[in-house]
């Protein structure tokens, strides 16, 4: 008889001739018995792997501990309580970084909170699976992850594809190739073998957010294999954990050492270098299954619990707000302390009940996460497609209402996807569900049956025009190359630096900067109102597309301007020019990689302090924009020579003004920008001299 003060010890009944994988592996029979594992299936539906195994004789299970059983293991609960809450975090900080990025800077660290997430549900699925079946079903896991994400993902490309086509055919520049990644889940590596830049980017590219969906479908792929080796060979929780957390330190290295930070889509986009997030929510899958939770049902745990996870809340909502993709620190180190912290609240929440697992479950967050997929899905495109169809700058109620706008319609698509898609989908199959479609189809009238099938056949024949006709190049592409050609001196988009005339001229000293300050005949001849055969303009892309109205309103003009230039080329351009610079200087640099503080000043002192320089502030859906415009500001106070041409300013609340891409300036766009220009020579004469000068109102031709 065993002692009063002890608990029989009885084992899980197994079929003779099978033997457990974790047999040897530290996860003792009793204690699966006793971990309550909950289910942790995406679908949020009962966990669909099967049954354990029966005893060989069922009738001699002593009825209490068969009850037992059955309300430990056949039964699991549908979901762990408080990730949903996480999920809908993670989703609303990623649409409101994209809807406006100066709004939340650091809001793209939200996919890095959907890693951890991932990272950790599907570990422990393939945890419990093992122990519920004794084996891994590869193809059933990987069933079960294609009827989550595929059909919604491809009703969100087929719909998405045919109406932006209808609205503007550029947003379906590249679909060909972003099809392919969808289809493939291939969009990072598809996107950095073509070049694209997930946050300096300049041409819309309308599933440019599938990018994660990829990284994450790939870890799917690879990573059962991984955690089956693992679970069968690595008999210790401690080393299990280890390993994948040697694996995501690897990762976040590898992304600090390969990092470019004028490029930061290769490490960003790139599996191997984006591994930091799944890693550590795979291992903290594997302290959570081991037995009696490890550690993480300790007293020391549950002291700490409280502020460990303040501190995890704290340090991800900061990163959220600080953290910006012109940072190094927020790749080699904001992302891993991002993941980090997202693991720790992530394991507060899941352990025990407490307030922050009540504050994650209200139902407005629980509603919002439930749908996080489809939110994701739909956001991007949306946002792409009303700006549009609604083309209004930043600044004014116009720009917030149209934000509304792209946020009502991503919730109603996500809403339609979840209840008419993915639930009947994830519910019955496949299988379950052709049947039901075949069901609804024999009860349709002829007429109807017609109807639908015409309509169905139309829509894919659509979509294959659609992917037939996308255009090559956008029309911003188009008409900057068209400019280029046709502007006096400036040069083809893809050429290097300066002008013809300039890359044959040999560089020569920078002009002598006078230490006395100018008398007022000087003042009156160096700041008086410039003439167009008085300036020379320097500039990227956004010059580039300006062509024609800068020759409209400055005749004569000088321009050498090129896509994709820093102001580390506009000193190159003006050091091969020498002392033939005009006396009138305009520089418009930065829109691809920001304000260079050392390279406008070293411009500023090559040109001297007898030129009228007039520096254009940058413009772009960044979030960068308003720290590179306000280093510009704080540069040119320090110059009396130098004014600011507010082209951003100049741009808020206004529509129709920039070309589909919201960047580059439309044919109305560009008169705005060349009378913005004018506007700060004027100032900078008014300042100097006391005279104002008359801006006569040009017609638009």
């Amino acid at each position: 008889m065993l002692p009063a003060t002890r608990r029989p010890q009885t084992r899980p009944a197994r079929v003779p001739g099978t033997r457990s994988p974790l047999g040897r592996a530290g996860l003792r029979p009793e204690a699966l018995e006793r971990e309550h594992t909950p289910d942790l299936d995406i679908e949020r539906g009962p966990w669909p792997a099967g049954r354990p195994a029966a005893a060989p004789n069922a009738k001699a299970t002593r009825p209490r501990e068969a009850s037992t059983r059955h309300t430990q293991s056949s039964k699991p609960s549908a979901h762990l309580p408080g990730l949903d809450g996480l999920r809908a975090l993670a989703v609303i900080a990623v649409i409101a970084f994209h809807l406006n990025p100066t709004w939340l800077p650091g809001g793209f660290l939200g996919v890095d909170i959907f890693f951890v997430i991932s990272g950790f549900l599907i570990t422990t699925l393939l945890v419990r699976e093992v122990r519920w079946n004794g084996r891994l079903d590869l193809p059933g896991f990987w069933t079960r992850r294609a009827r989550r994400l595929l059909p919604a993902l491809a009703l969100c490309v087929l719909v998405s594809t045919l109406i932006a086509r209808l609205v503007e055919s550029d947003l379906l520049v590249g679909i060909g190739r972003q099809t392919l990644g969808a289809a493939t889940f291939s969009t990072n590596w598809l996107e950095i073998a073509h070049g694209s830049d997930y946050f300096h980017a300049t041409t819309p590219q309308l599933f440019m957010n599938l990018w994660s969906l990829a990284v994450e479908e790939q870890f799917y792929l690879l990573w059962p294999f991984a955690a089956l080796a693992l679970l069968r060979l690595a008999h210790a929780p401690r080393v299990r954990m280890a390993i994948p957390l040697a694996v995501g330190l690897a990762s976040a290295a590898l992304m600090a050492g390969l990092l470019d930070p004028t490029a930061a889509t290769r490490v960003y986009y790139g599996t191997d270098t984006h591994l930091i997030g799944l890693m550590l929510g795979a291992a903290l899958a594997f302290a959570y299954a081991a037995p009696h939770r490890a550690w993480t049902a300790s007293a020391r745990w549950a002291r700490l619990r409280w502020p460990v996870t303040a501190w995890a809340a704290v340090v991800l909502l900061t990163l959220l707000v600080i953290c910006d993709e012109s940072s190094p620190w927020t790749f080699r180190l904001g992302i891993p302390l991002a993941s980090l912290a997202t693991a720790v609240l992530m394991l507060s929440v899941v352990s025990t009940p407490s307030m922050a697992r009540t504050a994650l479950e209200v139902r407005p967050l629980a509603w919002i996460g439930q749908r996080s997929y489809g939110l994701y899905l739909w956001h991007w495109p949306v946002i792409l497609i009303v700006g549009q169809l609604w083309p209004v700058e930043p600044g004014g109620s116009a720009y917030l209402w149209s934000r509304v706008l792209c946020v009502g319609v991503t919730v109603a698509a996500a809403e339609a996807s979840y209840r008419w898609v993915e639930t009947p989908i994830r519910r019955h199959g496949f299988r379950g569900t052709g049947r039901r479609v075949m069901d609804w189809w024999e009860r349709l009238s002829t007429g109807r049956s017609r109807v639908v099938a015409a309509t169905v056949v139309a829509t894919l024949l659509a979509y294959a025009v659609a992917l037939s006709t996308a255009p090559a190049a956008t029309s911003t592409e188009l008409t900057l190359k068209a400019q280029a050609g046709a502007g006096a001196e400036g040069a083809a988009p893809d050429q290097s630096a300066g002008s013809a005339d300039a890359e044959k001229a040999e560089p020569s000293p920078a002009p002598t900067v006078a230490a006395a300050p100018l008398t007022d005949a000087e003042k009156a001849a160096v700041f008086a109102m410039p003439t167009g055969s008085e300036i020379d303009a320097f500039g990227d892309s956004i010059l580039v597309g300006s062509i024609p109205a800068m020759k409209y309103y400055f005749d004569g003009i000088r321009m050498d301007a090129q896509s994709n230039r820093h102001w580390s080329d506009g000193l190159a351009a003006i050091k091969a020019r020498g002392s033939d610079v005009r006396r009138a200087v305009v520089l418009s640099f930065g829109t691809n990689a920001g304000t260079d503080p050392a390279a406008v000043e070293a411009i500023l002192t090559a040109l001297g302090p007898k030129r009228m320089v007039v520096i254009l502030t940058e413009h772009g859906r960044f979030s960068r924009i308003a720290e590179d415009n306000a280093a510009l500001v704080t540069i040119a106070a320090a110059h009396p020579n130098v004014a600011i041409a507010d082209w951003h300013g100049a741009l808020e609340g206004t529509s129709g003004q920039l070309q589909p891409d919201g960047i580059h300036p439309s044919r109305i766009g560009q008169h705005l920008y060349a009378k913005t220009i004018r506007a700060a020579f004027a100032e900078l004469t008014t300042r100097h001299t006391g005279t104002t000068p008359v801006l006569p109102e040009l017609p638009i031709p």
